[in-house]
C-alpha cells in the first residue's frame, strides 16, 4: 500500500530548514518562523532577527540555531524563553539530550552542553564535527567528522572518546531507534546498530543506486529522500516492488525531509513547497505517534510548572519567608532542601 500527500503548503520565501514538532512541523522561511499544525493549520508565525539554519524539537521546546547563536523557543506559543547563547564562529548542529537539556557542535571542535534554559553547562573538546548522528544511551553520544569517520563520546564529566572505526562514510543519517542509515566510499547502502566500541550488527543493502540527501525510518521501514529528488522506500526496493516509486519519481520533492509520526513525513523545497506525506495502512502507528506527542506536550507543561515553583520556592528562601519555601520544596519532593530549611529555623531558635 502507498503513501500519500495529504497536503501541501506554500512558503513565501527561501526554506532554510525544518524540523517535526509534537505532530506537525516548524520551517524557517525566510525571516519568519512558522509552525504548521498536522492539519496543515498555522500555530504561530514570528519573525527573528536572523535567519534560523538549524532547529530541534523536544518536550514543548524547541532549540534554534542562528547567526552564531543558540536560542529556545516555547513551541506551543513561538516566545523565546532564553535570550540566546553565542560561541566564536557559531554553532553547525544540535540534538536534544536524553533526560533533558541539549548538546550543539561548535564550529571550532568542541561539543557545548547545555541545561534545558539553555544556561551552559560545559564544554567537550571533540574535534571538528560534520553533523551529530544521536544518542545511544544517555551517556553515549555520535558524531561524524568531516572525513566521514564516525566517532562515540562518553559525556559524563571525565568525557571521553573513541572513534568507532577506521572506515569513512560519505553520508550518514541520523540514529533512528539504535539504527543507522550509512552510504559508504563506494556508493553501497548499508544498515548498521553501532554501540560505543564498534557495531552490534552491519549490513549491506541491495540497492547502491540512490545518493541520498536525508532518510527516515518511519512504521514501514527507511525512506530515502534521493540527490533528485525523488523519495524511495528501502523495504520497497529490497522487495523488488516498484508500486510506490512513481508517485515520487514525477516530483521534485526537494532535500529536506522529517518524520512527523510513525506514519507521516513531511518533505520540503528550498523554494518553500512543503508536503505531507502520510499511509493510510500505518493508521494504528499513527495514532500512537500522536499519543506520544501529546503525552510528550503534557510532560513539558508540567515540568514548566515544577520550574516554575522551584524558582518561587528559592525566591522565598531569598526573601527570609522561610515557610513558604518548606512548604513548595516538600510540594516539589525535594526533602533534604526542606530539611536544611528546618534545621536553620531549630538553629535560630537555638
Amino acid at each position: 500500500m502507498s503513501w500519500n500527500v495529504a497536503w501541501s503548503w506554500q512558503a513565501d520565501a527561501r526554506l532554510a530548514t525544518m524540523a517535526a514538532v509534537e505532530g506537525g512541523m516548524v520551517v524557517s522561511s525566510g525571516l519568519d518562523l512558522i509552525l504548521l499544525e498536522s492539519d496543515g493549520s498555522v500555530r504561530w508565525k514570528v519573525q527573528v532577527p536572523f535567519k534560523v539554519h538549524a532547529a530541534r524539537a523536544v518536550q514543548g521546546s524547541i532549540g534554534l540555531l542562528a547567526a552564531h547563536g543558540f536560542y529556545i523557543m516555547d513551541s506551543s506559543t513561538g516566545v523565546l524563553v532564553s535570550e540566546g547563547r553565542s560561541t566564536p564562529g557559531g554553532f553547525s548542529d544540535l540534538a536534544a539530550r536524553p533526560g533533558g537539556g541539549w548538546v550543539l557542535a561548535g564550529r571550532k571542535g568542541q561539543l557545548h552542553l547545555f541545561s534545558n534554559q539553555g544556561r551552559g553547562i560545559r564544554r567537550v573538546d571533540s574535534g571538528p564535527v560534520r553533523r551529530l548522528v544521536g544518542w545511544l544511551d544517555r551517556e553515549h553520544l555520535i558524531w561524524q567528522d568531516p572525513e566521514g569517520c564516525l566517532w562515540c563520546g562518553r559525556l559524563t564529566g571525565d568525557d571521553k572518546k573513541r572513534r568507532i572505526e577506521d572506515r569513512s562514510w560519505s553520508w550518514c543519517s541520523t540514529l533512528e531507534n539504535g539504527r543507522l542509515l550509512l552510504q559508504s566510499a563506494d556508493g553501497g547502502l548499508w544498515e548498521g546498530v553501532p554501540h560505543p566500541f564498534g557495531w552490534d550488527q552491519l549490513e549491506r543493502l541491495e540497492s547502491d543506486s540512490l545518493e541520498p540527501m536525508d532518510a527516515v525510518r518511519s512504521g514501514d521501514g527507511w525512506w530515502v529522500l534521493g540527490i533528485e529528488g525523488h523519495l524511495v522506500s528501502l523495504s520497497t526496493v529490497r522487495n523488488d516492488e516498484d508500486e510506490e516509486r512513481p508517485l515520487t519519481e514525477r516530483m521534485n520533492l526537494g532535500d529536506l525531509l522529517v518524520l512527523c509520526t510513525p506514519d507521516a513525513m513531511a518533505t520540503a523545497t528550498r523554494d518553500g513547497l512543503v508536503r505531507r506525506w502520510t499511509a493510510p495502512h500505518l493508521s494504528e502507528a499513527e495514532r500512537e505517534g500522536r499519543y506520544k506527542a501529546v503525552a510528550e506536550a503534557a510532560m513539558a507543561r508540567n515540568w514548566e510548572e515544577r520550574r516554575q515553583m522551584f524558582l518561587r520556592a528559592q525566591e522565598a528562601e531569598d526573601l527570609g519567608k522561610v515557610s513558604l519555601a518548606i512548604e513548595l520544596y516538600e510540594a516539589l519532593g525535594r526533602s533534604e532542601d526542606a530539611r536544611r530549611l528546618l534545621g536553620r529555623i531549630k538553629e535560630g531558635d537555638a
